[in-house]
């Protein structure tokens, strides 16, 4: 393994750990040139995939990436990091089992909806309005709407609030 720090290919396992509930195996080494530490994770790959963007782009799927936008939509959220680390490799694991080597960016983005929405609300409400390219305030209330109980009533939809009366129930002002 390449050192990150000198880039000597002379490193050395110092200990290893499976994690992710046997999912994974973290090694941490060492670079025998520079003394530079770090970790590594092993995991198992059924099949590369290819994610075709929005644009027609395609691109390797990249399980970091992945992981970096659930952590952007869980930052300074209650949830412990291995719950995070379960999830994406949830996600994963769907993705390979899906048996296809080319997937849209939307289908996965659609995953991590659906993940999200059972682990946090705001994490879902965060990464529904850049995946779903929000625009304006309609937007959340759509997705909040959809978290209160699946209703999908948009602004324009909403009933008006009923107007105040002019005058208190006594008749006194």
């Amino acid at each position: 393994m390449r050192c990150p720090y000198c880039g000597c290919e002379n490193t050395q396992v110092k200990d290893s750990r499976p994690t992710e509930e046997n999912q994974a195996i973290r090694r941490r080494r060492n670079c025998e040139d520079c003394g530079g530490r770090f970790t590594t994770f092993e995991r198992v790959q059924l099949r590369e995939i290819t994610v075709i963007k929005r644009s027609g782009r395609r691109m390797p799927f990249d399980r970091e990436k992945l992981s970096r936008s659930v952590e952007v939509a869980l930052r300074k959220r209650p949830i412990q990091p291995e719950r995070i680390d379960r999830m994406v490799s949830g996600i994963v694991r769907q993705l390979e089992s899906m048996g296809e080597q080319e997937m849209p960016s939307s289908a996965i983005g659609q995953l991590v909806m659906e993940a999200l929405k059972g682990l946090d609300p705001v994490a879902y409400v965060r990464f529904a309005s850049v995946y779903r390219d929000f625009s304006e305030a309609a937007d959340f209330q759509e997705v909040l709407g959809e978290i209160a109980g699946g209703n999908n009533v948009t602004a324009a939809e909403a009933d008006p609030p009923a107007p105040h009366a002019s005058k208190p129930a006594d008749g006194k002002h």
